[in-house]
């Protein structure tokens, strides 16, 4: 019981807790064993003197009028003490007055101490957990690594993250990864849980598009100083990818940043996502504009926007040669796919009379009379 500031000082230093929080937690477990070995239903508070450096529990009586009905209710009763009965104690004493009464958990012996430990150890540990939630739950979307401890029967990857022990679900692996003991990992924080029966559990992802943000992040220097903005971004985890960058200095190609000197930048982010093909476009507020982009390769006519009764973008109605078709739609519809996810609107192709030339340029075709002209001249 003695020098209880000096603790919580202790305690915080060991677990990397803040001395204020510790000592909220102790005086917490005091009042729970007082409840626990005085009176459940006694209103206590734990006062801390600062000389002693001691934690007291104190007894709080409140002054009620007679007829007060929180005088009848038998649980909050002990609380409570009508003003006829406090003046017999003290004649100077008001309505809303408060009786203190101390005690020493001390004069409860060895049941009081034991349960008193106790408590101590779980509020400590609520902390702790609450502590490491909040670290993980800001982390939501950014990059961890840690080494894998263990694979189970369901091919769940359980992996080292500092002081906490992660799991990488097999859904949220790419395609043809495998994993084994002792290897070193990255993957974005995808979701923090914490219950009462299991604590905290932290779902980790190699498949999501944040993933792929923060990889280019890692690689790209503009983009970790802000110099080029990953605006969109969407993937087919271990296939392909889009992503929309956007530069906010005049002199820097968004684009060629990311993508680096002979591509090596995106090769080194496609390289750790299992050969994933990670295609850079440039973003623009014009949603015109940006489908054509977004629908690289493939070389675009015209594009409507449809919006809904919101007013907002739903539909992107794209005309095209016919011979831009299947790059358009990609194979096993991969880039429309894509284009769809990246622009957050369903897309529509028609085909076109058009053809394109060598130099990808677009032409109408030629029918009749036109036709045999081309054909003779």
């Amino acid at each position: 019981m003695e020098k209880i500031l000096d603790i919580a000082e202790a305690i915080g230093h060991e677990k990397g807790l803040q001395p204020e929080k510790v000592l909220e937690a102790l005086k917490t477990a005091f009042i729970q064993t007082a409840k626990r070995v005085i009176d459940p239903n006694f209103a206590f508070e734990a006062v801390v003197d600062e000389e002693s450096k001691n934690i007291k529990i104190v007894q709080t009586i409140t002054v009620v009028a007679d007829d007060d009905e929180r005088l009848q209710d038998e649980e909050s009763a002990p609380a409570y003490i009508s003003i006829t009965d406090a003046r017999e104690y003290d004649d100077q004493v008001e309505l809303g007055d408060q009786l203190q009464i101390d005690h020493d958990l001390e004069d409860y012996g060895r049941t009081a101490a034991s349960g008193l430990h106790r408590e101590i150890e779980y509020h400590i540990q609520r902390l702790v957990e609450d502590e490491v939630y909040n670290k993980y739950k800001s982390k939501v979307g950014t990059l961890v690594s840690g080494r894998v401890t263990r694979v189970d029967a369901q091919n769940a990857t359980y992996i080292e993250v500092d002081e906490i022990r992660a799991v990488l679900p097999m859904k949220s692996r790419i395609k043809g990864e495998i994993f084994e003991v002792g290897d070193h990992i990255k993957a974005v924080v995808r979701r923090v849980n914490m219950d009462k029966e299991h604590g905290i559990s932290i779902e980790l992802s190699r498949t999501s598009p944040k993933f792929l943000e923060a990889l280019l992040e890692l690689e790209v220097p503009e983009i970790a100083d802000g110099t080029v903005i990953i605006e969109k971004s969407a993937r087919i985890p271990g296939e392909r990818a889009k992503v929309a960058v956007l530069s906010t200095h005049p002199q820097v190609d968004a684009v060629g940043a990311t993508v680096g000197v002979k591509g090596v930048r995106i090769n080194s982010v496609s390289a750790e996502l299992i050969g994933e093909n990670i295609d850079c476009i440039e973003y623009t507020n014009i949603p015109e504009l940006f489908v054509s982009r977004v629908m690289s390769p493939a070389i675009i006519s015209h594009v409507e926007i449809v919006k809904n009764e919101e007013g907002e973008n739903e539909k992107a109605i794209i005309t095209l040669p016919s011979d831009q078709k299947s790059k358009a739609i990609g194979k096993s519809g991969i880039n429309i796919r894509l284009a769809s996810m990246l622009t957050g609107m369903q897309i529509e192709l028609i085909e076109s009379d058009e053809t394109t030339n060598e130099n990808g340029e677009i032409e109408e075709k030629k029918d009749g009379v036109d036709a045999l002209e081309a054909l003779f001249s």
